[in-house]
This record gives structure tokens, C-alpha cells and sequence, in this order.
């Protein structure tokens, strides 16, 4: 792998004009500055050279985000019909297409991902996903009933329900998918006839706020979408603020309990997509090459810094061996190096601390009896890069089995039967994804209802679509995003009871 120069001048007009001078938070439709004036600074993973700097936000930014938010909800927000809701969302996804090579450009500075990824992955997503999201807006509906309450004689009664939006929503981020999940936040949510505070990464923070000028530019009104920047600081804040309706956050299992926990203290409504240790299993009648490439980019894709990764294997024994060596030589094989680099098929982990988190598991794995088949270790020189690793013979007690570790570092184990792989899959404290590879369509539906995961792909893994829901069980979480779910997610339910005489 080459040395890394700083990758700003490799950046277009438009995208190097965004990262030229310090950042601003988005708060009732002005750029400000963090009340505190502090700022943080924002990485590169490839150099470890700053960007640009944003604000370091503070409590009082997010509690005059919340007053903003609540008062375009009660006021000009509510006063937009669908229709007009459906515009604005389907004129952002316009300008966001528009601007799809600046914003690819940002991600891949500021998160690593591979250019080509950021711009036919990430970008495609969330542009579907604000078209998709906008149709909703004239599609929430409530139900018509008729009811006895036969305990009334003589009186006719009719019952309707409403779907309401929630209110006021804190919105938390994480920094794998920046831009997709700004946009599967604030699309629903905006369909919904909510209004949004969104706390972005702290690793980052520029295409979300690249996003909120483009939501300005659209025509929102004021304090409709506010973006609050900074580190752990005004994520607390959000979640604590009494007149915040809703918290939605995406991150670690360990943040979702914490958010849980105080959160109970004004009852305001959750929704958390945390962790996973999906299971990939390949049965023996699989397509050995097939699945071997499936299992590699179910664990591998965007570094392996992804909540759905296919981090545990477990192979049925009569192909194992192929398999493992199959891995092997896929993992020894990636070319790694800046996302702007053609050549490249791994960028780097999304900051020094998480390179040191890899690979404290990697270490774990070896001195609890792992056998390393491929990769492991960080690359020396500039940029937090980490050549992506194969265990094989994993035990169900060892750290790398059962932790999640977001990272590219596989744990492989064999299995004898059916029963025996679902088992074995079910051995988690999570269950957000996981996948089957086999031929025989039998085995597939069998394996496929006994798996605990919110979503299970047979034949592949990692595929997302707009109007498909999403979410996981167990400690990966609840509530699900995408799909006609989302309209659960940011409304609630009223009944109306009218008595007819």
C-alpha cells in the first residue's frame, strides 16, 4: 500500500469548497456556531490528517435545536399538507441525486468506504429511500370501526383511529453508513409530519451536514430538520430533554441500554437498531464458490464495519476445509489503501480507536486458541488500515464468538446437522441478521423459520431496500425501519369514539 497524501486535493470543486473552512451546526434554519465556541476536529482514516472542524455542540445547542424543532412542529410544519410534505422530501432526493459525486467524495474523506461504494452504494440508497419515504406521506390512513359496547343500550356508536405524528424527534447516528442513515432517519420521520434534532457521529459529521444545506435549499421550513454536531455531550442532551417526543437512535447495544434506561424518566417513545453477530451458514450442498464469496462480503463489505456482518460462519463439515481455504485465499487477496484509489478493495477502519478495538479481538482470538488462517494485524504507515482476518475451529466460549466486534474479523466453526447449525446461529445475545446457503429449498424455509434475527437472506446477505423493514430481536434491539413499518416508528395511534344517538 501506497503512502497517503492529503486526500483533500484528490476531492472535486464543489466538495473541496465544503471542507475548505470550519463547519456550522444547522439550528432553526441558521448555520451557528456551537454556544460554547468550541470545535472538534474531523479525520480522514486513510492519513489520520484533519479535515475541517465542526461544532463542538452543547446542551443549550440542542435545547434551542428542541425549541426550534417544536416550534415549526406546532406551527408552520403542521400547517403543510401531505401533499406538500411529499414535494419538499421528493425535491431533497432531486438535489441530493444531483449532487451524488460531492457527496460520495465527502463520505469516502471523512468515513474511508471505497469511492465506487459510497457513490453506487450509499448514494443510490438514499436517494431511493427519500423517494420511497415521500410517498408515505400521503398514505398514513387510521381505521374505521363499528363497536358494541353492549353495555350502553340503545345508543349507535362509531370508532375511528388517527395516525398522528409523534412530535418532536432526537435523532442519533452512527458513523458507518453516515449519510444513509441521516436520510432513513429524517425521511420518515418528515413524511410522518415530525420535526428532527439529529446529533450526527462525532467520526462523521460533514455529509449530514452537507444534507441539511440541502434540505435548506429545498425549502423546509425552519427548524424543521436541526443538526446538532459533537461528542457524546449533545446525544445526552437530546436523550434527556423533556420536550423531546422520541428518541430514534442506531449504535451499540451498550448506548441503546444506557438511552433506554434514562430515557424512562419522561417515558418518551424508543426505537433502537444496536449491534449483531450474524450467523452465516453454509450447508453441504451448497454452492461451495458461491458461498465462499457470499461469506467473505457478508463479513468484509464497508471493512466489516457493519451491524448485520457475518462475523460468526458455520460450515457444515463434509465442505469445511474447501470453504476455509476458499476464505483464506479471498481474505489474503484484498488489496488495501485509500477509497479514492482505484486499485483499492479495502479502505481503512474509521478512526485509530477502532483500529485498537480490532485489534485487541484479533489478539483475544489468538490466545484463546483461534486458529488464524489469513490476515490479522494493522498495517503500518499512515491511516488506520487493518488487513482483514479468518478464524478458523472458533469455540462457542471465546470473545471473538460472541462479541460484537465491527470489524473485518471472521470466527468460523463446523457444524454436523441442520439442528446443530441453528443452534448454534440462535447462540447470541443478539439477532439483528442472518443468512442460509444451500440449494434445497426444503432446508432453507426450515432453517430460515427457526433463526432468531430480524432479517434472514438466503443466498446473500447485507441486501437492504427501501420498502423492505428493518430491525432486529433480542439485544439488536426493536422497532423497525424501512417499509411500511416506518409509519409506526414516528405516529401515533388515537381512537375516536362518537356517539350517533
Amino acid at each position: 500500500m501506497a503512502d497517503v497524501v492529503d486526500q483533500k486535493s484528490r476531492l472535486g470543486d464543489a466538495a473541496r469548497a465544503f471542507v475548505s473552512g470550519p463547519g456550522k451546526m444547522l439550528i432553526d434554519g441558521q448555520w451557528v456556531d456551537s454556544e460554547s465556541g468550541r470545535t472538534l476536529s474531523v479525520t480522514d482514516p486513510a492519513t489520520g490528517l484533519a479535515i475541517t472542524t465542526v461544532p463542538a455542540g452543547t446542551a443549550g445547542d440542542v435545547d434551542r435545536a428542541v425549541k426550534a424543532a417544536r416550534r415549526a412542529f406546532e406551527g408552520a410544519w403542521s400547517a403543510l399538507r401531505p401533499v406538500h410534505r411529499e414535494r419538499l422530501l421528493l425535491k431533497l432526493a432531486d438535489l441530493v441525486e444531483a449532487h451524488a459525486d460531492e457527496l460520495a467524495e465527502l463520505e469516502t474523506l471523512d468515513n474511508g468506504k471505497l469511492l465506487p461504494m459510497a457513490r453506487y452504494g450509499d448514494l443510490n440508497i438514499a436517494i431511493d429511500s427519500l423517494r420511497y419515504m415521500a410517498g408515505w406521506a400521503t398514505k398514513i390512513e387510521g381505521t374505521t370501526i363499528s363497536p358494541s359496547f353492549a353495555y350502553v343500550p340503545d345508543v349507535s356508536f362509531t370508532s375511528q383511529t388517527l395516525r398522528e405524528p409523534v412530535g418532536v424527534i432526537g435523532q442519533i447516528i452512527p458513523w458507518n453508513f453516515p449519510l444513509v442513515m441521516a436520510v432513513w432517519k429524517i425521511a420518515p420521520a418528515l413524511a410522518a409530519g415530525c420535526t428532527v434534532v439529529l446529533k450526527p457521529a462525532e467520526d462523521t459529521p460533514l455529509t449530514a451536514l452537507r444534507l441539511g444545506q440541502l434540505i435548506c435549499e429545498a425549502g423546509m421550513p425552519d427548524g424543521v430538520v436541526n443538526i446538532v454536531t459533537g461528542d457524546a455531550a449533545p446525544g445526552a442532551a437530546l436523550v434527556d430533554h423533556p420536550d423531546v417526543d422520541k428518541i430514534a437512535f442506531t449504535g451499540s447495544t451498550e448506548v441503546g441500554q444506557i438511552i433506554q434506561r434514562r430515557t424512562a424518566d419522561t417515558m418518551k417513545r424508543v426505537s433502537l437498531e444496536l449491534g449483531g453477530k450474524s450467523p452465516v451458514v453454509i450447508l453441504k450442498d451448497a454452492d461451495i464458490g458461491m458461498a465462499v464469496q457470499g461469506a467473505a462480503q457478508a463479513v468484509f463489505f464497508n471493512h466489516g464495519q457493519v451491524c448485520t456482518a457475518g462475523s460468526r460462519l458455520f460450515v457444515e463439515r463434509p465442505i469445511y476445509d474447501a470453504v476455509m481455504e476458499g476464505l483464506a485465499n479471498v481474505a489474503q487477496s484484498f488489496v488495501l489503501g485509500s477509497g479514492f484509489d482505484q486499485n483499492a478493495q479495502m479502505g481503512p477502519l474509521v478512526s485509530a480507536k477502532q483500529r485498537e478495538r480490532v485489534q485487541a479481538y484479533l489478539e483475544s482470538g489468538r490466545k484463546q486458541g483461534g486458529r488464524l488462517v489469513a490476515g490479522g494485524d494493522a498495517v503500518d504507515g499512515p491511516g488506520f488500515f487493518f488487513k482483514p482476518a479468518v478464524f478458523a475451529d472458533v469455540r462457542p466460549d471465546m470473545t471473538i464468538y460472541r462479541e460484537e466486534i465491527f470489524g473485518p474479523v471472521l470466527a468460523a466453526t463446523p457444524f454436523d446437522d441442520v439442528d446443530a447449525a441453528v443452534r448454534l446461529a440462535n447462540d447470541s445475545i443478539y439477532g439483528l441478521g442472518a443468512s442460509v446457503w444451500t440449494n434445497n429449498l426444503t432446508l432453507a424455509n426450515r432453517v430460515v423459520r427457526k433463526l432468531k434475527a430480524g432479517s434472514v437472506w438466503v443466498n446473500c446477505h447485507n441486501l437492504l431496500d427501501p420498502a423492505v423493514p428493518f430491525g432486529g430481536v433480542k439485544m439488536s434491539g426493536y422497532g423497525r425501519e424501512l417499509g411500511h413499518a416506518a409509519r409506526d416508528l414516528y405516529t401515533e395511534a388515537k381512537s375516536v369514539t362518537m356517539a350517533l344517538g
